[in-house]
């Protein structure tokens, strides 16, 4: 019997940045295209009005190009605002006030973790955990150690089972297209490992910098904020093995395999980078050492992937906005037709973002007599980025109790202990130099040593206007 759908939406930190940017937009997507009816009350501390509250919906909603009329009145038919402290029994009252005859409510935090047991315990207080569902943002802890005293936190209150830990990427729609083209198409299976796979490059690039974000990146930096947890994400999409069964734990079972198999990262394998001019941002130290850039070289030790070094770097300030993936494969056995050395022996590039697209790197005759040839690249499929925001996504999955989108406990723990050696230093940057990069560059140049035989880096393309 497939799970109950969740009767009510509570969101903690309903004034907040994230609720403005992702939150009201996903609401009123669920409510348009979902039918979405139960009541929907937000929670904060700011000493506003439920008539605040419509109005500071309605901004977000017409910023982010998904206001309509109609669906924007039903919306906020639903909408109700409950003003309190979360230390305060009352505020837990009050919200059960809200919703009498919720029994499966859904409880999405979008607050600081160190909130989290403070609410947890005001919601057993009112009674509104039992068959509840619970949703929380990342960061799931700052290192290994915090994160599973996170986790102890959360058991105390709610089974893993009804744990939804948050990550936006794993709702995008050329993130789920990974897994939906390997596994629909017979003929990638019998060349995905390390027989025919050479090495893998996984890039996030940003052309802007922290913006108005210095007091939290400052205290977060590259690795923690990106890559240990989407770009990991993205990595156990791509190696994963098909999921065996429809349940829900299928394929989150495959990509704990992965992530489980990572080996550990060394100090070796990492380069970091900050921008120039990134100390001049408000709350960011003026002595700061915190990376706005990062590269990354990872194996997993499985029968599959050993000995297949993994790539990835994501940074800020760098030429373009794009995320990609580029599998490159393996050269013949033979130089049948005595070219030498070879600049590439054929990849398949997968496009994340701005725009989706999967492509194929091939090596083909140029015409003449001579036989020569040439590198080419083949467009197999391109599209506009996905229309559904990943949040709609997401909290619509939540509330179903589909939960192969979200983190489990087992996955988390396997991120974090990747690349525990290296964060558990009290302070990464004496242990990791981070070198200093121009904004508009590909980031420090160490990164070629990093990739060394295995690369070039391929850089993103810009997007096709």
């Amino acid at each position: 019997m497939p799970p109950s759908r969740s009767d009510a939406i509570v969101f903690f930190g309903a004034t907040g940045d994230l609720a403005y940017k992702q939150i009201f937009p996903a609401l009123m997507g669920l409510v348009r295209d979902e039918n979405l009816s139960v009541p929907i009350v937000g929670i904060a501390k700011t000493g506003w009005t439920l008539e605040q509250l419509r109005a500071r919906a309605e901004a977000s909603l017409r910023a982010h190009g998904s206001y309509d009329a109609a669906s924007f009145a039903k919306f906020v038919s639903l909408l109700r605002y409950v003003n309190g402290d979360y230390n305060d029994p009352r505020t837990f009252a009050e919200l059960r006030r809200q919703i009498p005859d919720a029994r499966r409510p859904l409880h999405y935090m979008a607050i600081p973790p160190a909130l989290f047991a403070t609410v947890a315990t005001g919601l057993a207080s009112a009674d509104l955990i039992a068959d509840a569902r619970l949703v929380i943002e990342k960061p799931f802890g700052h290192n290994r150690a915090s994160a599973a005293a996170l986790n102890q936190t959360l058991l105390k209150f709610f089974p893993e089972e009804a744990l939804f830990r948050i990550d936006h990427y794993l709702g995008k729609e050329p993130v789920q297209n990974i897994t939906y083209t390997r596994f629909a198409n017979a003929m990638f299976e019998p060349i995905w490992n390390r027989t025919h796979i050479a090495s893998i490059q996984i890039t996030m690039a940003e052309a802007f910098g922290v913006q108005d974000r210095g007091r939290f990146y400052d205290a977060t930096g590259a690795l923690r904020d990106v890559v240990q947890n989407h770009m990991l994400q993205v990595l156990a999409n791509l190696l994963m093995d098909p999921p065996t069964g429809e349940e829900h734990e299928a394929t989150r079972d495959q990509k704990a395999e992965v992530l489980k198999a990572l080996r550990p990262l060394d100090k070796s394998g990492i380069v970091r980078g900050q921008y120039r001019g990134y100390r001049d941002v408000d709350g960011v130290a003026p002595n700061s050492t915190t990376e706005t850039f990062v590269a990354v070289k990872l194996f997993v030790e499985s029968w599959r992937w050993a000995g297949v070094p993994i790539y990835i770097r994501a940074g800020k300030e760098l030429p373009l906005t794009a995320a990609e993936i580029l599998v490159a494969f393996r050269a013949p056995p033979r130089d049948t037709f005595a070219e030498g050395q070879l600049t590439s022996h054929g990849h398949l590039r997968v496009r994340l973002s701005p725009d989706v697209g999967i492509s194929l790197g091939l090596r083909v005759k140029q015409p003449g007599e001579g036989m020569v040839g040439r590198d080419v690249e083949m467009t197999l499929s391109q599209q506009p980025g996905s229309q559904m925001p990943p949040y709609q996504r997401l909290l619509g999955d939540a509330m179903r109790g589909a939960s192969d989108l979200f983190g489990r406990q087992d996955i988390v723990d396997a991120q974090w202990r990747a690349f525990d050696a290296v964060l558990g230093d009290p302070v990464l940057g004496d242990a990791v130099p981070c070198h200093v990069y121009e904004p508009g560059s590909w980031g420090p140049g160490e990164v070629n040593a990093l990739i060394g035989e295995d690369g070039p880096w391929r850089n993103p393309q810009a997007a096709p206007s």
